[in-house]
């Protein structure tokens, strides 16, 4: 019996390439910042992988039938080749959502809470009180993107006693929200928000969505926590927006250009919380990207439907 073939570019443990193999798959790896097309992969059927894109070819690959990518998101996908061919798609959705949904309740606390200020007392030996710190009671959280990210945070405000709003394309009702409405109605529902976090999927449509006409319909002093993709804000109006006080706090893991150019003035601000697109990270993460794999891998053995399967017309 011919195995089908297996090519990895992220390097599981032994035995997970063990447990894979045990599937009925021949499996090969290659580190993926070296990999590059050579004659014991041409007949791959199957692709695990992150990003390998730049360095391999997939019209090289005629045998390929499915990518399972180890990330959410797809845009380092070729995605006209991926078309062309029927190349079935699949993502690593909800891998990450527990980690950043902590994140985002993190980002949203230390906002209010002003740790910053607190950490450079700390720093300076300062014993002073600061009275004027916020409660996130009361509060309204909006999201932009109602996916699983979204919902696994807004499960965590629940205990909080804030309104959880969302929007998503058509206004469809989702768990653990009050209220959702479509996407429309964005420049109107933002009014509404004390906190507004950016977690839809980067696509062609959401390019710039959060723009300087959406800030200038934002409550004046409005937080906003964007753990997206960096260019759904146009980055330029936000810091116009942070420097007059339109918005008052943002808390920011992606930007525009990556890794930020050391030249940006969201260095500088104070009222700007920063990380380098890390919000994602946990110690279950090596896990979780495993077992996805695993289980679409039986599935595709059992000729059952996978988890995760991506409409590149939607984006994700």
């Amino acid at each position: 019996m011919v195995l089908l073939k297996v090519l990895s570019t992220f390097k599981f443990t032994e035995e997970e390439f063990e447990s894979l193999e045990k599937l009925g798959y021949e499996v090969v790896y290659k580190d993926e910042k070296n990999v590059e097309f050579s004659h014991d992969i041409e007949d791959i059927d199957i692709l695990v992988t992150f990003d390998c894109f730049s360095r391999l070819d997939i019209d090289m690959l005629p045998n390929l039938k499915w990518i399972q990518l180890l990330s959410a998101g797809i845009n380092q996908v070729p995605k006209d080749k991926v078309e062309k061919r029927n190349i079935l798609l699949t993502n690593a959705r909800g891998v990450y959502s527990i980690p950043i949904a902590e994140w985002i309740v993190l980002k949203t606390l230390e906002m209010f809470k002003n740790s910053k200020e607190f950490y450079e007392k700390q720093k300076n030996k300062i014993w002073k009180t600061n009275t004027r710190l916020l409660e996130l009671y009361g509060k309204t959280i909006g999201f932009v993107g109602t996916g699983s990210i979204a919902q696994e945070a807004a499960k965590r405000f629940e205990g909080f006693g804030v309104n959880i709003i969302g929007i998503n394309t058509r206004g469809r009702e989702v768990e653990h929200f009050h209220k959702c409405y479509s996407i429309d109605k964005l420049k109107e529902v933002v009014k509404k928000c004390d906190v507004l976090v950016i977690t839809v999927p980067y696509t062609d449509e959401t390019y710039h969505l959060i723009n300087k006409d959406v800030l200038d319909n934002m409550k004046d002093g409005a937080y906003i926590i964007n753990i997206a993709r960096g260019v759904i804000i146009d980055e330029k109006a936000l810091i116009e927006s942070l420097e007059t006080g339109k918005i008052k706090k943002a808390a920011l893991d992606v930007f525009e250009v990556e890794p930020l150019p050391e030249d940006s003035p969201l260095w500088e601000m104070d009222n700007v919380y920063i990380s380098p697109h890390n919000s994602w990270s946990s110690e279950m993460i090596f896990r979780r990207r495993f077992e996805i794999a695993y289980e679409n891998l039986k599935r595709y053995k059992n000729n059952e439907n996978l988890l995760n399967v991506v409409d590149l017309n939607r984006g994700y």
